[in-house]
């Protein structure tokens, strides 16, 4: 392939781009207040990055109502705006009488769960950001707001004893996230031991996390420790703990109230001394009212949580990133940082680093056109997808049309990949006629 004009064969420097890190002064952020009545009485809370909402104490919110689900809802600030996500409650959230899983609260706007009603009052005050001062942090990397605040809380965290939940959509370096926390650690030149809870069946998870005596099973012809007597005097990261089987979930809680582990097959329990970290992309409060995760075990496990924001919410983090994974040290093209920009990159940093191992070997014109047509129809992962936000401003009209859309084009989309662009398999598993499945895919440029 010959050179391309972004520059990514054999020089990626075709444009010097400016340092953006200099943000002038502190950076502030609103900090709106909630208000509301319940059976305990009058109340007033002053909103930070995140607020969970429910009867739970555990909650940042807790609601002393019944009609409040223990995990019920979130209040969260995106660009000086506050949103409520409803975490799968049993009642419903409610803005203007219109129920809602996930949407943007106007100044003086009324949020009701169950039967409580929220005033959210956004006021004059703002808060100032803690942010890191530099772009790195261990391994991690990044100069925008978002990754400088998730350094800051790295930081702030990391010598704390406490458990960690690290929550961040696939490819957004959860594993990194948890490695530098073990680093700056106490911990940090003792074992970090990780374990996949997605990755493994349930008989073999137990060993692979608790051990097992010689006999304990068939195979078993010796005895040998788990992840947790591995990882003694350092850190032990659950990655994928969304993954954890009900039956498995008592036996973790049972670790992580008493400090001891019994092996597959022993009777005794031996003390452990790790610190836990662990990962998900799932949201487990959602999950904890479904009843697929223990709520005495989410709050064990989130005494200190921390989001790794994705890549399309720090896009100025690109050229920071696709320089660090070429040998070649050196700024990309202002063209070509437009070009990545501009993508979803719903597979987050792995996916922008396989991209530039392709470009690298590729080109970048023929990288940008295969990542083009593979975002068209490829397949987010379900986790990562987006879907078209609800602005309580807008008529239902407007919104159901752009939900309508996404919807379209998703399912469209996932069908022609499961079916390899098979239109007839296509239109037979969606039970629509042949002729509309390629309207859709003209509509939405599938074709």
């Amino acid at each position: 392939m010959g050179a391309s004009r972004h520059g990514f064969d054999e020089s990626l420097t075709t444009e010097v781009l400016p340092d953006t890190l200099g943000y002038e002064g502190p950076i502030v952020r609103l900090a709106a207040e909630v208000s509301w009545n319940d059976r305990s009485g009058t109340h007033r809370h002053r909103l930070g990055e995140r607020a969970a909402v429910g009867a739970a104490p555990g909650n940042d919110i807790v609601v002393d109502e019944s009609t409040v689900s223990r995990l019920h809802a979130e209040f969260y600030l995106k660009d000086q705006t506050v949103w409520v996500r409803d975490l799968g409650s049993r009642n419903g959230t409610f803005i203007q009488s219109v129920q809602i899983t996930d949407a943007k609260v106007p100044d003086g706007g009324l949020v009701r769960f169950g039967a409580v009603e929220m005033k959210i009052d956004y006021g004059q005050v703002t808060t100032k950001v803690e942010v890191w001062p530099t772009h790195t942090l261990g391994g991690m990397l990044g100069k925008s707001v978002a990754m400088r605040e998730c350094f800051a809380r790295v930081a702030r965290i990391a010598n704390d004893d406490s458990t960690v939940l690290i929550h961040g959509e696939t490819g957004t370096g959860k594993e990194l996230v948890a490695r530098t926390i073990h680093e700056l650690s106490s911990r940090g030149s003792q074992p970090f031991v990780v374990v996949d809870c997605g990755s493994l069946p349930e008989n073999l998870l137990e060993s692979e996390l608790f051990g097992h005596v010689k006999g304990a099973f068939t195979g078993a012809t010796h005895s040998r420790g788990g992840a947790f007597e591995e990882a003694e005097g350092g850190t032990i990261f659950l990655d994928e703990i969304g993954e954890l089987p009900l039956s498995m979930q008592p036996k973790l809680l049972r670790v992580l109230e008493s400090h001891t582990v019994r092996r597959i097959g022993e009777t005794n329990f031996r003390p452990v001394n790790v610190r836990i970290l662990s990962a998900t992309h799932r949201d487990l409060r959602t999950m904890v009212n479904s009843g697929a995760f223990r709520e005495d075990l989410y709050f064990r496990l989130a005494v200190l949580p921390v989001a790794v924001p994705p890549l399309r919410s720090r896009i100025e983090d690109i050229s920071l990133l696709v320089e660090s994974f070429l040998p070649e040290k050196g700024p990309i093209s202002a063209e070509l940082l437009g070009e990545l920009q501009r993508r979803p990159w719903f597979g987050n940093v792995r996916e922008l680093r396989n991209f530039v191992a392709r470009a690298r070997v590729l080109g970048a014109e023929d990288a940008l056109a295969a990542h083009e047509d593979e975002r068209h129809v490829g397949v987010p992962p379900v986790e990562g997808e987006v879907f078209p936000p609800i602005d309580a401003d807008e008529q239902f009209r407007e919104i159901r049309v752009r939900w309508l859309d996404h919807l379209e084009r998703e399912y469209i989309s996932k069908l022609l990949v499961i079916h390899k662009h098979n239109i007839s398999a296509v239109s037979k598993a969606a039970g629509l006629d042949r002729t509309y499945v390629y309207r859709l895919m003209r509509k939405h440029d599938l074709t």
